[in-house]
């Protein structure tokens, strides 16, 4: 069981370890750092070979997500000085990890909208006692069979067909260790909307019923689609001026428009 254990994790390493050729972020580190709020959730592109199935699988520029809990709820969970967020690694398990992490990959700022103070601190305690779970492939799996079935079926089939992860609640991937805690204090991010009949008003009103997703559904780029997150643009948070930028003429040179 040990030998098997060696065996995942070195394969995890080899899946999770980031290709040299990927792009660097347009946002400078400051200018997303500057800009981070507890609660906030940290969208990567990341470069990794699991990270280009994740994509592929998903349709989307989004790999990866972590949860913004900021330094001192991540000294308070056991984490060293410098660790600022909760993420899910293939390899290591949910851990809390520092900036650096995610330093030269394009990322996007999503936040939630409305919560109070008490929310956010119940947001973070939920994420941070999952540090030390471990990561559960088998959802990956679960994922791919439900975005691309093979052989067909209908969508609304797809969910009652899927094993939902290993089932075991001490793993977790990175967007539904961030779903579940969202849900934990009734945050949605994109649930199922009906509209019920609602005869205690009147026989013909209705009434809209959110109905939460299983939370091992989510992807990362869920939080980038939701109505219910505001995406952050950190160059524009400092004033931006287009005014005051620089562009080449067509001979080359420089020149201030």
């Amino acid at each position: 069981m040990k030998a098997l254990e060696r065996c995942g994790y070195r394969i995890s390493c080899w899946l999770s370890r980031p290709r040299p050729w990927h792009r660097p972020q347009s946002a400078t580190v400051g200018e997303v750092w500057s800009c981070l709020l507890p609660g906030d959730v940290l969208l990567i592109e990341g470069s990794s070979r699991l990270s280009t199935v994740i994509k592929y699988l998903t349709q989307s520029s989004w790999s990866h997500a972590a949860l913004f809990v900021g330094p001192e709820a991540a000294l308070r969970a056991g984490g060293y000085p410098g660790t600022a967020f909760v993420e899910a690694d293939l390899a290591e398990g949910v851990r809390l990890v520092g900036y650096d992490e995610f330093s030269g990959y394009p990322l996007r700022i999503c936040r939630p909208v409305g919560l109070a103070d008490n929310d956010i601190q119940q947001l973070i305690e939920h994420a941070t006692q999952r540090v030390g779970h471990r990561y559960d492939l088998r959802n990956i799996f679960d994922l791919a069979r439900y975005l691309m079935p093979l052989p067909p079926v209908p969508v609304p089939w797809r969910r009652g067909m899927l094993a939902l992860g290993s089932g075991d609640p001490t793993r977790a991937i990175c967007s539904t260790l961030l779903a579940e805690a969202f849900q934990f204090i009734n945050y949605p991010i994109l649930p199922i909307e009906e509209w019920l009949r609602d005869e205690k008003r009147c026989a013909e009103c209705r009434r809209r019923v959110f109905r939460r997703r299983h939370f091992s559904l989510f992807t990362p780029r869920d939080f980038d689609l939701s109505p219910y997150f505001q995406i952050i643009k950190p160059g524009l948070g400092a004033g931006f001026d287009p005014h005051r930028l620089h562009w080449a003429s067509s001979d080359g040179e420089s020149e201030v428009v």
